[in-house]
């Protein structure tokens, strides 16, 4: 069986792995957080394009989509992602991949059934983790640092204000309707893991609880 993926991204040295959105293995040494975050200089265009996708993703109540993760090293795996906001995701590797990751009440859970380790982290600790937050907003405690609005697309970067060393989130939207495309993360040594989506489905009903269950060892 093929190795999983490893991805240095949090600022911790422990094991766990992204997924779209998001979580890595980390086993590099962390670099330092910087003392401060610029924030991008935004036109009022601009201002006026992040306010539509701050609205945008905070009108986002379920999310179910196919993905494709590129990572650092250049390997590719594809799986199913589900949102459900605020607060809950799942993010599951096609086989013969063993990974499995559930973000719910405020922790993310990461599992490798070929090594047999589940890792548990805050969810308030990686990128990603800014996609399910209630009343989700793109200012204040989070920082625009980059924007950019080009053949069809915009792009914008965000980090957390006050911990930037976490690692920053790039999100990349169709422009006309507006609407998710793909992300990417890049953590605190500069690597990029990047997940395109596919099929995307908005607003399917209610996601059975069961898709979110933390207690993910045995699954």
């Amino acid at each position: 069986m093929t190795r999983p993926n490893r991805l240095p991204f949090l600022p911790t040295r422990i094991a766990t792995c992204l997924l779209g959105g998001l979580v890595a293995v980390a086993c590099l040494p962390v670099a330092a957080p910087r003392a401060q975050t610029a924030a991008a200089a935004l036109s009022p265009a601009d201002r006026g394009w992040v306010q539509r996708i701050q609205t945008y993703l905070d009108g986002i109540t379920t999310l179910e989509a196919q993905f494709q993760q590129l990572a650092p090293d250049g390997k590719r795996a594809t799986g199913t992602a589900w949102l459900n906001r605020p607060g809950r995701m799942r993010f599951e590797y096609d086989k013969p991949s063993p990974l499995l990751l559930v973000a719910n009440h405020g922790q993310v859970v990461f599992n490798d059934s070929q090594l047999g380790q589940t890792t548990t982290l805050p969810l308030d600790k990686t990128p990603l983790g800014l996609l399910l937050r209630p009343g989700l907003q793109l200012s204040g405690d989070v920082t625009v640092t980059a924007f950019t609005h080009a053949n069809g697309l915009v792009q914008v970067t965000l980090v957390r204000t006050a911990s930037p060393g976490d690692g920053s989130l790039t999100l990349v939207f169709h422009d006309n309707p507006l609407s998710l495309r793909s992300w990417s993360v890049v953590d605190a040594q500069g690597q990029a893991t990047q997940v395109d989506l596919f099929n995307v489905r908005l607003g399917g009903g209610p996601m059975p609880d069961g898709l979110f269950d933390t207690n993910i060892g045995d699954q």
